[in-house]
């Protein structure tokens, strides 16, 4: 198991804050002075049109872009830049846009690959699967199991993710972000290319890790059906830049929000 936190965060304090963060590629402007932040428990959207920055705000946040300006601190700790291996072993956990899984492995082995930091005994050790690297293996798959069973996968546990439907592929990489035990789960568009019933059984799988499990989450989503049912709060970002935080009944009302969805503020 990962170590816990040094720092403990209550429900509905900040677990993570952006501030005044700003990333540009070359001369293109992808995020401008942008703050937020995301309370323990809670779902938190981030939303707004194509090219908003959205995507580009979970890849610093994860560590996989460091950002010209502003810093980020989670859990208490602030830093300016983190790489990706360093934010997983801190507590986050991310799902892609596009299915990022091992397509030639089964769903079983995809989400057993998400214990691999939670695996305390050396390469040596797991490449023999002897005495206590079996042992802990074991230990570590009965878990996988439970988020086998939670997210109702028994059926395809044993088959190769390339063969399997993209509402099911979803469905593992999600239980593979599972299986590191986040802190924070970062969704990147999890309802895109989904029919009306597999977004219901995703909303649904989402709801309950937030509130069986008491996973934080942040998601980026295009449905706003879904970001309004889902969230706590939503922040919209359009062109790089904040213009709306707050409450799903609150963002949708806001002018600003109109005018971008709409194309007539640019």
């Amino acid at each position: 198991m990962r170590a816990p936190a040094d720092l403990k965060i209550a429900a509905g304090d900040v677990l993570l804050a952006v501030e005044n963060v700003s990333l540009s590629f070359g001369g293109v402007k992808a995020i401008r002075d942008i703050s937020f932040d995301i309370r323990k428990g809670e779902i938190r959207a981030i939303i707004g049109p194509n090219g908003a920055g959205k995507t580009s705000m979970l890849n610093v946040i994860n560590g996989f872009y460091t950002p010209q300006q502003g810093r980020i601190t989670f859990k208490g700790k602030t830093r300016a830049k983190m790489r990706p291996h360093d934010a997983a072993a801190g507590g986050i956990a991310r799902t892609f846009q596009n299915v990022a899984l091992f397509r030639g492995m089964t769903a079983l082995d995809n989400i057993m690959a998400g214990r691999t930091l939670c695996m305390k005994r050396g390469l040596f050790w797991q490449a023999l699967r002897f005495g206590p690297a079996m042992k802990e293996e074991v230990e570590h798959r009965r878990y996988v199991e439970e988020i086998i069973d939670f997210l109702h996968i028994q059926h395809i546990r044993k088959t190769q993710v390339g063969r399997l439907p993209y509402g099911l592929q979803k469905r593992v990489e999600l239980g593979r972000a599972l299986a590191m035990e986040p802190d924070l789960l970062l969704l990147d568009e999890p309802m895109a290319g989904m029919n009306l019933e597999e977004k219901e059984d995703m909303s649904r799988f989402i709801l309950d890790v937030n509130q069986h499990f008491g996973t934080t989450i942040a998601l980026i989503e295009h449905d706003m059906g879904v970001v309004m049912d889902l969230s706590d709060r939503v922040v919209v970002l359009d062109y790089g830049r904040k213009i709306a935080d707050g409450t799903p009944d609150e963002v949708k009302r806001n002018q600003d929000v109109i005018d971008a969805y709409l194309g007539v503020a640019h």
